[in-house]
Formats: structure tokens, sequence, C-alpha cells
């Protein structure tokens, strides 16, 4: 069986999470191919597809998700996910046993509790109108006294299919994360196929090669080999350095481990660091604890050479806006001055209208 250096499965990620070179693909096609992006900064998808699309604008994204073509739902492994409506639709229902397990948790604070008739009060209240978690768990626990609120809004934050409506998640805009149902806002019927063949097919052609470790730690779902293995003559094999059995599909590109990878700067919390069990085809292991923060949120990266090489910030204040890429190590001539001209495109997507903008490399740490 043919083995896969970290270097041949980091181009291969890379070329299809659209890191390799830009498509000139329109926004819902490119959410549908990377099955979502991570979003539970709202304004994270932004920076995450002017990475990836050629000439990427706000609006590109901000227009279909007021027309609610696309949305902000609690997806793989139970987080928010910017996805097409048709996705939410379709994943949703198969991505149900990640939010179960979840409620499983909660069994000692609600004991005793129908939590059908729960939900679907829920489902009446949310599409009266749309509510925060926070209303809602308030408004259930009314009805429900004794109750923990916090815990009767995970009862319809699992059981229902709850998107954040707009303005929340609009470019420019910022609003409540307010929610009712996929069905109610896109006028659609949830999909009735719970298997989750098809959602690791979609995982392979956006993160594959990848072993079922892998898939199951994208998703959140677990029995994932049998899965596989029942796939199997759908797909092609190969091993890693260490004798792991990697999935993939027979057509997916596999470029050469030679081919350049740009400079590129990703947003926080990216899919590209959170969709593997092993992540070193893309965080060197000696920079991994640069990436821990106290609350849990993975910061902006750099990729240099197609790895991780350091971390970015941003931010405008009244004299102007401000881009900071840390370097985990010293970057050369050449490598400095690709970043640099990288953040300054960046920086001048992030903030169009500043009067002045200034992009600094700080002292490695």
């Amino acid at each position: 069986m043919t083995v896969l250096t970290p270097r041949a499965l980091n181009r291969a990620l890379l070329a299809r999470q659209h890191l390799l070179r830009r498509t000139d693909r329109a926004v819902p096609e490119t959410v549908r191919h990377l099955v979502g992006l991570q979003a539970q900064l709202p304004s994270a998808p932004y920076p995450g597809l002017w990475s990836r699309i050629a000439g990427f604008t706000p609006d590109q994204l901000a227009g279909p998700m007021a027309d609610r073509t696309v949305l902000r739902i609690p997806a793989m492994r139970g987080t928010i996910h910017t996805l097409t409506a048709a996705d939410c639709l379709d994943l949703r229902p198969r991505l149900a046993p990640v939010l179960d397990r979840f409620l499983r948790t909660l069994r000692a604070r609600l004991d005793g509790l129908d939590l059908n008739k729960v939900a679907e009060t829920a489902r009446e209240l949310v599409e009266q109108r749309p509510r925060t978690y926070h209303d809602l768990g308030r408004e259930l626990a009314d009805r429900w006294p004794g109750y923990d609120a916090t815990a009767l809004g995970h009862v319809a934050r699992c059981r229902l299919a709850l998107v954040q409506v707009t303005p929340r998640g609009l470019w420019g805009r910022s609003g409540p994360a307010a929610h009712t149902t996929a069905e109610h806002w896109v006028g659609a019927p949830l999909g009735t196929d719970t298997a989750p063949d098809p959602l690791v097919l979609r995982y392979l052609a956006a993160f594959g090669p990848a072993t079922a470790a892998d898939v199951q730690t994208w998703s959140g779902l677990t029995g994932l080999r049998a899965v596989l293995d029942r796939l199997r003559p759908q797909l092609v094999t190969f091993r890693t350095a260490d004798g792991a059995e990697l999935f993939d599909l027979p057509d997916a590109p596999r470029p050469d481990p030679d081919t350049p990878a740009p400079v590129r700067l990703l947003p926080p919390l990216d899919n590209l660091l959170l969709s593997h069990a092993d992540r070193s085809r893309v965080v060197p292991a000696e920079y991994r604890h640069h990436l821990q923060r106290p609350n849990g949120l993975l910061p902006g990266v750099l990729l240099v050479a197609g790895t991780v090489r350091g971390s970015w910030a941003d931010e405008t204040g009244r004299d102007g806006a401000r881009l900071t890429v840390t370097p985990f190590r010293a970057l050369s001539v050449r490598d400095t001055a690709a970043v640099t001209a990288e953040a300054r495109r960046l920086l001048a997507f992030l903030s169009p209208d500043a009067d002045t903008r200034e992009v600094r490399i700080a002292p490695v740490p």
C-alpha cells in the first residue's frame, strides 16, 4: 500500500481547501465544497473565504446569507458553521447523534421531563419570533418550573435544527444570536436520511486523505470505521508513515508534494486546523503550544510553505487599522516580504475605510 508522507498529505489538503490556488467558484458552491466554514466568530468566514476565492468581497457571502441560501447553524462537532441551506437541511439529521450525545450529559438536570414536549413548545416559540437561547430557556422554565433554564435551552438546541437569523453574521453588522427553525427560515423540510455515508464522502473530498479517527474528529460522530469499511469499494487506501490506514476518493487531487504553497492568513478556528485527529500535516509539533489559548479559541494563523508558522490579529481604532503577525520562528527575507504583502492585502479587505493601515511583524515569542 502506498505511503503518503506528511508533506504529501499537506499538499492534498491545501489543494482541496483552495489554499494552493484561489478558486473562481461562486461562494455558495465553495461553501458547499468545504462542507461549511467554522463560524463561532461571526466574522471568521469572511477572511476564510477571502483566502480561498479570487476577488472575494463581503457582499458575496452577506448576500446569500440575507436571502437565506447560506445560514448559520450548529453542525459538525455541535459547533456553529456557515452552511448552504441545502446542506443544512440534508446534514443536520445526519449529525443528530452529536447533539443527542451532548443532551445525555444533562440527564440529571432534565429528569422527569418529556423532552419531545419541550422541543415542540420551543418550536412554537421560535417560529412565532426568533429568540436567543437565554430568552428561550427562560420562557421554557416558566412553563416547567423547577427546571434549569439553560438545560431547557439545550433541549431546544439539540432536538431542533435551530439557525441563527440575520443580521447576525452579516458583514459590518451585528445582532443577537437569535434562533428559529431551519424549516421555518428556509421554507423547506429537513431531510429524512440519517445515514452518515454521504457526509463521510463529502469530508474526504474537502479534507482527505484521512483516517477513520480524522473523520470522527471533524464530524463529532463515532463508529465511522464501519462506515468507511462499507464504503471501501468506492475508495482508495494509503498508509501514513507510521502505518495508519488512510481513505480517499479515487479522483480527488493529490498534488506532487513539491508543489509550492503560497503564504496564507487564515481566520481564528479555521477548519483547516480542526478537522483531523492528527494535525501534524499542517501544525508542526514544536508550534502546537503557541496555538493554545485560555478561552480555547484558536487564533488566526499564518501558513508559510503550507504549514503553520505564526499567528495574526488585527485591530481597528481611531488611529487606523493594524494587523500584527507573530512568527513562531524567524522568517527569511523572502518569506517576510511575502507575509507582509499578504497581510497588507488582508488588512485592506478587513478595514477598507481605515484612514491608515499598518502591518507589523512582531518579534518571535
